[in-house]
């Protein structure tokens, strides 16, 4: 691998040339850029500057059917709605919220008349959204799933992955918050 370069990204954010073509699967390259990026950026728990954030104010993804949304948001998977309004950025379009605890929300936006297309991961896109739940409500909710026929993948015992009605890639964990699969993450 070569040395690192500085690069002249977009919007003048300091970025790196690490030498790894995007899409590499050598292990060992990987490995060893991870290894990279903890030494320059990782620092530990107790050095680290306090976030700037208070915490995660809504994720806000789109929903093609808000009447199923909510069905599958709150009568599935037990996540109260909280509010449903009128989008303030396009006239007709509703902007819904469910409560996912810890006083954070996941909104959604329709957009009726706009022809989207379906669900695609893409880059600056969404992968999956990760949301913590007691682990006595991760197994009713598994067996939830399971009742209604939604396909699902455990992981791990403690993680289940599945789409929502449009595809959009929900894990529920059952590690606390700022943990994940037995080690600390926060």
């Amino acid at each position: 691998m070569s040395s690192p370069t500085p690069t002249d990204p977009p919007d003048g954010v300091h970025a790196v040339d690490t030498g790894i073509p995007m899409g590499d699967t050598d292990p060992a390259a990987l490995e060893a850029e991870r290894a990279r990026l903890r030494a320059v950026h990782l620092r530990p728990s107790g050095t680290r500057p306090p976030s700037t954030a208070r915490g995660l104010h809504h994720t806000a993804l789109v929903s093609s059917d808000v009447e199923r949304t909510i069905t599958f948001y709150q009568d599935l998977l037990g996540f109260p709605l909280t509010e449903l309004i009128e989008n303030r950025d396009y006239p007709g379009s509703s902007h819904f919220f469910f409560d996912i605890g810890n006083r954070n929300l996941l909104a959604f936006f329709d957009f009726p008349g706009l022809d989207l297309g379906p669900y695609a991961e893409v880059l600056g896109g969404l992968h999956h959204l990760a949301i913590s739940v007691e682990p006595s409500r991760w197994e009713q909710i598994v067996a939830r799933l399971d009742a209604a026929g939604i396909e699902h993948v455990v992981h791990s015992e403690v993680s289940v992955y599945f789409t929502d009605p449009d595809g959009a890639r929900i894990e529920l964990i059952a590690d606390p918050l700022g943990e994940m699969y037995g080690s600390v993450v926060l």
